[in-house]
Formats: structure tokens, C-alpha cells, sequence
């Protein structure tokens, strides 16, 4: 099965390599003409443009930065809506705004061309090893006719709704990790400022019912100084932004979400934009005077 893949980042390199590794052909096309090679290198084929990939599958996907780069590279001048056949099928795996999503797809209606949104959760680490968390909104019969094709690349695909279903999932889950990394930050803040050790106290309670996923990967990086990007605090506020947007649009505020929304956007403003998000820890640390330490 030939596949299109479009967006080689962070996200989406490892992912398409996932693809190779389980036998899929791939045709891939990324402004990052080294990352490309790279691909190619491995056995996929490369293509120039979004048309002229389209041209060669009916299968294609998506890992995008935001909406406008998805609504570009979908329906813009060289545009998979210009190559595509009729049933060709687009997953996009970028996490963007869901009424983007269903503006997308009844666009690619008209020409016949089908498309999923399929936002991902994870990670470059679980991008890596194949273990992202998908959530998927579309037609039910194209999810189950591409179930495996995503289980290639995830431990978890969930079908959540009709179009746009996906990235509503996606926005809730972004809500809970950047809560959960600001509650982990108070917490060790916490116990070092009063002069218990953050390490024995993170050992202490992630058994019991404050622990998570969240505390376990990033608890030990802001203990170790390390904020290498797994996920960029500024991916996590176009997040966000897409998350407050929605949810004044529907009417549901989210006050713990604006309060975190501003301290990113406040260590973005001492030039933290391009590290982990666990870096939330050090608008903490700047209050309380203090560095995290194990």
C-alpha cells in the first residue's frame, strides 16, 4: 500500500519512519529538503508538491505545524484538492482548530476526496518508538478502513466522532498535560522551597493518586535541567490558543486553562518558547527564587 506523507517534523519524521519499518510505500514532501532525503534514503519516494503527490495515492497524511499550513498545503495553488482523484483519502494528523478541520473537509467534499482528522498525542518519544495515542473524527467507515494503517504508528486509535471530533479530543488532551505539568511544577517547587527533597517526594506520591504519565516524563526532566524538546512550549500555545478559541466559540470557560496559557506565554517572553513544555517549572522557580534540584 502506497501512502503520501506530508510534514516531516518533530512528529512526523518518526512517524512516517514507523510507516517504512512496517512495510508501507511511502511518498513524502517536506520544505526540509535534508529531512526528505533522509526518507528517501530509507526507500520512499519524494514528490515536489502537494498536487503531484496527490497524483501518485489515494492515501494521504498530513503532520502539520497549525490550521493555515494544513488549509494551505489541502486546498492552496498546488494543493492536494488540484492532484487528487475522487476517493482519495486525507488524514491529517496535525493538531489545529476543529472547526479548521470541517471547514477542510466539506472543501475536499466537493471534489470527492475524503479526510479524517486525526490528532496525536505522545510526543517525539513515543512518535519515535511507535506508541502515540491517536483520536480520530471522520466517517466511521473510513476509520475502521484505516485503522491499521494508523496502528502502524500508535498503541492507542480511538474513534471519538463525526468530523472535527478529533481535534476537540486533542484540545482536551493538551488541557490536561499543561495543567498537570503546572500542578508537578508547584508541587516540587514546593517541597524544595520548604527544604524537602523534590526526588523523594516525586517518589513519594507518583504511586499513589497523584501519579501520571505526565508526572513520570516530566517530573525527572525538570529535576535534571533537561528541556529538550519532546514538545515546544510554543506548539502547546498554539495549542492553547486553539483550546480558548473553541472554547469561547461554544461557551465553556476554562480558567485553570487561561492561568497556564499566560505562564507560557510568559517564559516564552524569557526566550523558553523553543524548549520542552516541562519548562513551565521555571515560572515557578523565577516566584519562588529558587532552582529545582534533585
Amino acid at each position: 500500500m502506497k501512502i503520501g506523507f506530508i510534514g516531516l517534523g518533530i512528529m512526523g519524521k518518526p512517524m512516517a519512519k514507523n510507516l517504512l519499518k512496517a512495510g508501507f510505500e511511502l511518498i513524502v514532501l517536506d520544505q526540509n529538503k535534508a529531512a526528505a532525503a533522509e526518507l528517501v534514503a530509507l526507500g520512499a519516494e519524494s514528490a515536489e508538491t502537494p498536487s503531484e503527490l496527490a497524483g501518485k495515492t489515494k492515501t494521504i497524511i498530513t503532520m502539520l505545524p497549525n490550521s493555515p499550513h494544513v488549509k494551505e498545503v489541502a486546498l492552496g495553488i498546488g494543493g492536494i484538492i488540484e492532484g487528487a482523484q475522487t476517493g482519495t483519502v486525507l488524514i491529517d494528523m496535525s493538531s489545529i482548530a476543529p472547526l479548521a478541520s470541517k471547514e477542510i473537509a466539506a472543501a475536499l467534499a466537493v471534489k470527492g476526496i475524503e479526510m479524517l482528522d486525526a490528532p496525536v498525542s505522545g510526543g517525539e518519544p513515543k512518535a519515535i518508538s511507535g506508541t502515540i495515542a491517536v483520536m480520530v473524527g471522520g466517517k466511521k467507515e473510513l476509520f475502521d478502513a484505516h485503522y491499521d494503517l494508523m496502528m502502524a504508528m500508535a498503541a492507542s486509535v480511538v474513534y471519538v466522532g463525526e468530523t472535527g471530533a478529533g481535534n476537540i479530543a486533542k484540545l482536551c488532551n493538551q488541557i490536561v498535560v499543561a495543567l498537570n505539568i503546572a500542578a508537578v511544577s508547584e508541587a516540587l517547587v514546593l517541597a524544595q522551597k520548604a527544604g524537602v527533597s523534590p526526588d523523594l517526594v516525586y517518589q513519594a506520591i507518583r504511586g499513589g493518586l497523584a501519579g501520571s504519565t505526565v508526572m513520570d516524563a516530566k517530573a525527572p526532566m525538570m529535576m535534571d535541567r533537561n528541556f529538550a524538546p519532546g514538545f515546544r512550549i510554543d506548539l502547546h500555545i498554539k495549542d492553547m490558543t486553539n483550546i480558548l478559541e473553541t472554547s469561547h466559540s461554544v461557551g465553556a470557560p476554562l480558567p485553570l486553562t487561561s492561568q497556564v496559557m499566560e505562564i507560557m506565554q510568559a517564559i516564552k517572553q524569557d526566550g523558553c518558547g523553543v524548549e520542552d513544555h516541562s519548562s513551565i517549572v521555571k515560572y515557578y522557580e523565577k516566584i519562588a527564587n529558587i532552582e529545582l534540584t534533585r
